[in-house]
């Protein structure tokens, strides 16, 4: 297929355009800026090394004109959404408003535009953390204002791509990891150990759905393929480790122990915290087999990078 894809400098992005690419389908990732001018290290890199596998669309967003007038004469057949505004996604402060009308913009010009020049399918990338999704606390509202954002921007599309004649698909996505990953989890985790450090997991009661992001990548090339001539929406919800993250800590400490030659300390403090729900995980899970993926190999490719050399 001949794909498009936003929000590629993104983690979960630049790794869905690449197995993309590997499994055939020509992609066309799309860049706010210039792939080379990110200020974040990390985040430039992952942009650049999709230079030989990607073609791109730069200083284009969702919704602009630009985007519609490439999308109108560019004959794809599947449209995947991606990108989406993120800020400070753990503020209370994030704005909702301002957030879905930059997801949306002129949604449903742009789905008529992407239609009128062949395009057969539509896909959202959503959260576990919007409203009605996850296994866990009921009722499972949505996590914080950026998740009411997410859950948002999925009616208006729910809405808009059937009226486009577009088969609509959504990905849900959990909490990736792996090589690239932004300054979160477990990325802490490494880059402490490495310095001696022992790390004190701070909310080791909260049950989450942790997935390796080849894994995840590989979940999503199938979704995509599933889209055009879909007759019903189509939602994909791939799972992980699902477990305490005091469990995943210490599993991911197991691995990482002889990869990286380090001790991997840990220490579970009490939890205190219980501001989000206690249990939120993905229901679908992964078949490795079917999709050709070597777990001791993804471990593998996570120490390897964290030892190499650092995006600078």
């Amino acid at each position: 297929m001949r794909i498009v894809l936003t929000g590629a400098s993104s983690f979960t992005g630049s790794w869905f355009v690449r197995a993309l690419a590997e499994a055939g389908h020509e992609v066309t990732a799309v860049f706010r800026r210039p792939p080379d001018s990110y200020p974040d290290p990390v985040r430039r890199a992952r942009s650049l090394r999709l230079q030989s596998v990607s073609r791109a669309w730069v200083g284009v967003s969702f919704g602009d004109e630009a985007f519609r007038a490439r999308l109108r004469g560019g004959g794809f057949e599947l449209l995947c959404h991606h990108g989406a505004e993120v800020g400070d996604y753990r503020s209370p402060d994030f704005d909702v408003a301002a957030a879905v009308a930059a997801n949306t913009r002129d949604a449903r010009a742009c789905l008529a535009d992407f239609a009128a020049g062949g395009g057969r399918a539509f896909a959202l990338t959503s959260s576990i953390f919007e409203r009605g999704e996850g296994l866990g606390d009921e009722p499972t509202d949505a996590v914080s204002p950026y998740g009411v954002s997410k859950s948002l921007t999925s009616d208006v599309f729910a809405r808009e791509a059937p009226r486009a004649g577009l088969a609509f698909g959504r990905f849900v996505i959990p909490n990736p990891f792996g090589p690239f990953e932004d300054a979160r989890f477990t990325a802490h985790l490494v880059t402490r150990w490495l310095a001696g450090e022992r790390v004190v997991v701070r909310t080791p009661d909260y049950v989450r759905d942790n997935i390796h992001v080849d894994l995840l990548a590989r979940a999503y090339v199938r979704f995509a393929e599933s889209l055009p001539g879909a007759a019903a929406p189509v939602r994909a919800r791939p799972s992980g480790y699902a477990e305490t993250q005091g469990a995943f800590a210490e599993r991911f400490a197991r691995e990482m122990r002889p990869r990286l030659g380090r001790a991997c300390e840990l220490e579970h403090a009490v939890q205190t915290d219980w501001s989000e729900p206690r249990v939120r995980t993905n229901s679908d899970a992964c078949d490795a087999a079917a999709l050709g993926w070597d777990e001791a190999r993804a471990w593998d490719a996570i120490a390897a990078y964290y030892t190499g050399p650092q995006p600078t």
